[in-house]
């Protein structure tokens, strides 16, 4: 007689493994590709179809149910655990990246479909079927919310990519061995075997575990041009920074944010025209920009009374402390008394917001998933309206308009359909190219023609031509970004994977 409450905790642990693996992959994929919606929906869609495959497999099992339940378990283990591994060091090695990635997912997602199956033809002299089918139903689905719950709010930041995977490989290859025990009634040969190959699938997933540093460093060494020198995998995002001869290079998620040796040149693009246009601004607010390299331009104006900087990610600014090179780069600008850091989500702190602004800055990154393409859409920049005083004046990064044409004018003509008068403008940045934001205020204005004294960047010729765009990068038709459609998403998406 076996227990089927052991049984029932084991198919708790199989369904988290299951989708932790297939979160893992999705989430790799989305890091190193980018395109995360269409990687995430690859991913889902494999992974599914694949259970069906393996659960159409498992009728073709007749007999020694046991033990081939122990091999299934011990081959997720195997390869769901080096899952992240094997990608991460495949993504710079391979060109046929995108074969493995589903190769993977795929055997992945059929060897879970074989587990269940299995699991319930076990069971099925010890339970009435219909309580057998819904408890293992209902136990599969409890595990999948597990498995949702944790991985973006403590496996990720707190163990890593590399060592999640290693460590739920562990965890599959313990009810594994675990099994044998559990299920050693019913297994009429090779217990010492299962046994054996067990442990050993323990002993090389405790030397990756242990090496998973050397892991992470090996597959991030291939995929950056220079050498790493920080980095971190926060609640929000993997932060990497690089040293090449020319500075150092700042890395989220696998994209570039800035260089230090031309960073001035978008910096002072983004903050020194709405601060001109404005005039003497006492009130400043920026929205993203952890860097503080923004805000080391507001900083110059002596008329700046307060600043405000919301951020999402903690770790994105208290990045000066914990890397001085940034600290010299910003000037210590988060060590001005002037200056107030929130970290929330821009758009739900907007909601609640009482106070008015005379300058707000938006310094967000590209907009490549939903989560940031709420951040471009109507809705955001009305309540952005809603934060000005009479006269204030916004800047808003809107990535490139020669790369990415068709998302930066839907950046522009939806901060027009929110109320705006807008006047595009760009720059050219060496690590980026040619760069593109928008100059905004409610009511019509004429751009400003002078620049403040003594910055590296613009002067007074310089400023006047930002506001010059070339013709292919002239405006063309494009629809609305709205939360109900976050157009621009698909369109940025597009755009941008023709350079990859």
């Amino acid at each position: 007689m076996i227990r089927t409450s052991i049984i029932f905790l084991n198919v708790l642990i199989i369904a988290t493994c299951g989708l932790v693996y297939e979160l893992l992959a999705g989430t790799l994929a989305s890091y190193v590709l980018g395109d995360s919606i269409t990687q995430f929906s690859l991913i889902i869609g494999i992974y599914l179809s694949a259970m069906g495959v393996g659960a159409w497999l498992s009728g073709f099992i007749e007999n020694q149910l046991a033990q081939r339940f122990v091999e299934i378990e011990i081959a997720v283990a195997i390869l769901g655990g080096f899952s992240a591994p094997i990608l991460f060091l495949s993504f710079a090695r391979l060109s046929y990246f995108h074969i493995i990635l589903y190769l993977v997912v795929f055997l992945i997602g059929a060897l879970v479909g074989l587990e269940l199956p299995l699991l319930m033809r076990i069971l099925k002299d010890q339970l009435d079927f219909k309580d057998l089918v819904s408890r293992v139903l209902t136990i599969d689905y409890i595990g999948a919310l597990v498995a949702s719950l944790m991985f973006p709010l403590f496996l990720v930041p707190k163990l890593g990519l590399v060592r999640t995977s290693l460590v739920f490989g562990l965890l599959n290859v313990t009810v594994g061995l675990w099994a044998t025990w559990t299920l050693k009634p019913l297994i009429k040969k090779g217990l010492t075997e299962l046994r054996i190959k067990a442990v050993v699938v323990i002993i090389l997933l405790l030397a990756g575990l242990i090496g998973a540093n050397r892991i992470t460093s090996l597959a991030e060494d291939s995929m950056f041009a220079d050498d790493i020198i920080y980095s971190r995998t926060t609640n929000y995002q993997r932060i990497v920074i690089t040293k090449s001869r020319a500075g150092f290079q700042l890395f989220l998620n696998g994209n570039l944010q800035f260089s230090s040796a031309d960073e001035y040149r978008y910096h002072e693009s983004l903050v020194h025209p709405a601060m001109t246009l404005f005039g003497k601004p006492k009130r400043v607010l920026v929205l993203g920009g952890g860097d503080g390299l923004g805000l080391r331009e507001i900083l110059k104006s002596p008329d700046v009374e307060s600043v405000t900087l919301v951020d999402l990610d903690p770790d994105m600014t208290k990045l000066s402390t914990n890397f001085p090179m940034l600290a010299t780069l910003n000037k210590n600008s988060f060590s001005d008394t002037r200056v107030k850091v929130i970290n929330q989500d821009a758009m739900i702190w907007l909601e609640d917001l009482k106070e008015k602004f005379d300058v707000v800055i938006v310094d967000f990154p590209d907009p490549n998933t939903f989560a940031l393409g709420k951040l471009y859409t109507t809705r955001f920049y009305r309540l952005l309206k809603k934060s000005l005083n009479d006269g204030g004046t916004v800047a808003i990064q809107c990535t490139s308009p020669l790369f990415a044409r068709t998302s930066y004018w839907c950046i522009i003509k939806t901060i027009e359909a929110a109320g705006f008068s807008v006047k595009p403008y760009q720059t050219a940045v060496p690590a980026f190219g040619v760069w593109g934001f928008a100059l905004a205020r409610v009511g019509e204005f004429e751009v400003p023609k002078q620049a403040p004294k003594d910055l590296r960047f613009l002067n007074d010729e310089t400023m006047a031509s930002l506001f010059t765009l070339s013709a292919d990068t002239s405006a063309v038709p494009v629809e609305i970004n709205r939360l109900d459609n976050q157009v621009l998403v698909h369109y940025y998406e597009s755009e941008w994977r023709r350079y990859e």
